[in-house]
């Protein structure tokens, strides 16, 4: 219900500030905090984040313009910009990754929207992205000999394209070890598809999916070596190819007890080139494996929306916790927008909603309202009839 405050403000509001005064108490957050608390830091870091704010001088700054309505965001005072530096420095930063793992549940229980296929299990698209680092700045993440950065390992829900998991590591780290707890550990839903790119080719990998029930969709490297235990029939006239039942026969292979894979060879015509993918599903139309793969294509899209809208490819401060920090909060608020749009009637792209959100953060409208219909003119304040003076 809109209770005259600002749009930031009731999107600040969407976060349970009794579960983030838990989570700091777990994390022991505010401890030694003198009049900077750790909910004034994650107000700051989503401001930098929804108003593309490039320096610490930018958040203070902008905050500072705006000291009358700072009350609703629960703030007393705009931040100093040395507080706010030694603040993302020193707390910890796991207190963002609880957050987040929040805001997923409630955006999750949000969704209602249609999966992009007609059967019933749950599809994933697993990949990662490489932010670039000045060396000089960021000494700790050495990647090349002149070069910095870092990891952003992500499972993409495509019930909602939603992150539902987020890794950070260091630039030199190979996409495969990442990938090996998340086989591990994640609750995958039993029949889940998972698709990734070859970079995540691995005969453990593909072990651990196949024991746990998990079907995948990857590239297959040109130099894996196989036999053809079976030829099935592809569509005239389609991109499909060919249709193989194989066994892997590579010196790895023979040593562990991997299960039949299906070889599938895909005519991309915008490429114009082969395609060739390797899946342990046995059942489903080649067609759709396909497209299961194609569909992975949503998660660049994911990492391109981010990297172009919020703050991660510039930093405001160096240290290896200040970026994490940063990265996390830029996570929690995509999930904030995520909700926006879930709320809404209106049919935002993400990219439409974080650019007209942008402009009128301190803008006093019912956000819902607004979600539904930006463009609407906003109603004018009743008329005071003047008082007369009788002289």
């Amino acid at each position: 219900m809109f209770k005259g405050t600002s749009l930031f403000a009731q999107i600040i509001d969407v976060i349970d500030k009794a579960g983030f005064h838990r989570i700091v108490s777990k994390h022991k957050g505010d401890k030694h905090a003198k009049g900077f608390s750790c909910w004034d830091q994650c107000v700051a870091m989503l401001y930098c984040h929804f108003a593309q704010a490039a320096s610490l001088r930018e958040i203070c700054g902008g905050l500072a313009t705006v000291t009358g309505k700072l009350t609703h965001l629960g703030l007393r005072r705009a931040p100093k910009k040395s507080t706010l530096s030694y603040a993302n420095e020193h707390r910890p930063s796991d207190m963002y990754i609880d957050l987040f793992n929040g805001l997923l549940g409630l955006c999750a229980g949000q969704w209602r929207g249609k999966r992009p296929f007609r059967f019933k299990n749950k599809l994933f698209s697993l990949d990662s992205t490489v932010i670039d680092l000045c060396l000089s700045l960021f000494p700790w993440a050495k990647f090349r000999r002149t070069k910095g950065a870092v990891k952003v390992h992500l499972l993409l829900d495509h019930d909602g394209y939603l992150p539902v998991f987020a890794h950070i590591t260091d630039g030199k780290t190979h996409d495969v070890r990442p990938a090996r707890d998340l086989a591990a550990n994640y609750p995958f839903p039993a029949g889940s598809f998972i698709a990734f790119d070859r970079g995540y080719n691995d005969f453990t990998l593909f072990l651990r999916w196949h024991e746990r029930g998990i079907w995948f969709v990857t590239r297959m490297k040109d130099q894996t070596s196989y036999d053809v235990l079976e030829s099935r029939p592809v569509p005239a006239g389609g991109n499909i190819l060919r249709d193989e039942l194989i066994i892997l026969t590579g010196q790895k292979a023979i040593t562990m007890p991997l299960p039949d894979f299906r070889r599938i060879v895909v005519w991309d015509e915008v490429n114009e080139r082969e395609i060739v993918l390797l899946t342990n599903h046995t059942i489903f139309a080649a067609s759709t494996i396909a497209n299961i793969y194609k569909e992975r294509w949503q998660i660049e899209i994911f990492f391109k929306t981010i990297k172009q809208h919020l703050k991660i490819k510039t930093f405001v401060g160096t240290s290896a916790n200040a970026l994490k920090i940063q990265i996390w909060t830029a996570l929690c608020a995509i999930l904030l927008l995520k909700y926006l749009k879930f709320l809404s009637t209106f049919g935002w792209s993400l990219s439409n909603l974080i650019a007209l959100l942008r402009p009128n953060l301190f803008t006093y409208r019912d956000l819902r309202t607004w979600l539904n219909n930006p463009f609407e003119t906003p109603p004018s304040p009743p008329l005071v009839e003047q008082l007369t003076l009788a002289l």
